[in-house]
């Protein structure tokens, strides 16, 4: 591939909003964290780890072709930060994993939403003896594993996560060929869906991915623009494009007060619902970050109201993530139990 040469502007979109800061300057994310070696594709991974509370192994990528204002992972999504690693790496850090499986789901649970069906993360049958109110009861205290972000079970998923260059899918096609072929763990890839094109899709697909975690950032072209510097037109229509293929898909969107509030996710929920009822939907709060220190975190009121507005829209499968964001209090607490059922939270 020429240096210049961009793989989406070859499939009729635009570049991605992908610069990424290499020693106090600026290259495209494809060529400051991806790299071709004898034909070879190797990808700046900053850490790999099993990840709370999606109780999966995750790789965080650096360099990414979106630049959100909000990001949480800019210190190494938007500037070059990690270590270079080959699929066959990525296979070894994948089966070395698997010994510790603990919990395997079936396929179309090979998401981050259907974490907390089995486990809620608290520790607290393992650091007290007692299960909390909202547990499961699903699992036992000896399936229950400390890792570097808490406790939790291990499930049998290994996901992508951090930047996004799926816009370059080679190396996600052939980790995902050789975890398939030589484990037996799910592959997700969490993804802002800008390099999610038709074509890509079908590769990854053939590739032997499994499953896609879309964050849409808003259903509103200019606040879209705003947030990443990029458009969301092919975005919307990802679901239907990612579930006729049959991959497993889980949405995500984060409540922004005064950007993206109740109304513009109950308009992403109405066009999931026009896809399929049956999306797990996940309304994070947000919290400042990077270049949105200025903007505030939503209350929990807020939030009850998003959720009521998004389950109005039809979808089945809906949650509030990010808790301790908005529940600040007893009172906080209390008025979220009163008005949501715990399978909410």
């Amino acid at each position: 591939m020429k240096p210049a040469e961009c793989r989406l502007r070859k499939q009729g979109l635009s570049p991605g909003s992908c610069l990424t800061k290499v020693d106090g300057k600026h290259q495209l994310a494809c060529q400051a964290t991806l790299k071709y070696e004898n034909g070879e594709p190797y990808r700046l991974i900053t850490s790999v780890h099993l990840s709370r509370p999606e109780n999966y192994l995750s790789i965080y990528q650096s360099g990414c072709n979106f630049s959100c204002r909000k990001c949480h992972s800019w210190y190494f999504s938007k500037i070059k930060e990690g270590a270079w690693y080959t699929p066959a790496d990525i296979l070894m850090k994948s089966m070395e994993y698997e010994k510790s499986v603990n919990l395997r789901e079936p396929r179309e649970k090979a998401t981050s939403w259907h974490a907390q069906e089995t486990c809620r993360c608290c520790g607290s049958c393992v650091t007290s003896g007692r299960r909390s109110s909202t547990c499961p009861g699903i699992l036992d205290p000896e399936d229950i594993l400390l890792s570097t972000q808490g406790f939790g079970p291990a499930r049998n998923i290994v996901a992508f996560t951090g930047g996004d260059l799926t816009c370059c899918p080679e190396f996600y096609e052939e980790c995902a060929c050789l975890i398939k072929a030589q484990t037996n763990l799910w592959v997700l890839i969490e993804t802002n869906g800008y390099g999610l094109t038709p074509q890509n899709l079908d590769r990854l697909q053939a590739s032997g991915v499994d499953a896609f975690w879309l964050d849409i950032k808003a259903y509103e072209t200019e606040k879209h623009e705003w947030l990443t510097g990029c458009s969301n037109e092919h975005i919307l229509r990802l679901p239907e494009e990612i579930l006729k293929r049959g991959f497993t898909l889980e949405v995500l969107s984060l409540y922004i007060p005064a950007l993206v509030e109740s109304d513009e996710l109950e308009r992403i929920a109405r066009r999931l619902a026009a896809v399929d009822r049956g999306i797990p939907f996940t309304i994070l709060a947000f919290f400042p970050e990077y270049q949105m220190k200025n903007f505030r975190s939503p209350n929990t009121r807020e939030m009850v109201d998003a959720y009521r507005k998004v389950k109005s829209a039809g979808l089945k499968k809906i949650r509030l993530g990010n808790l301790g964001v908005f529940v600040r209090s007893a009172a906080d607490r209390d008025y979220l139990m009163a008005n949501l059922e715990t399978s909410a939270v």
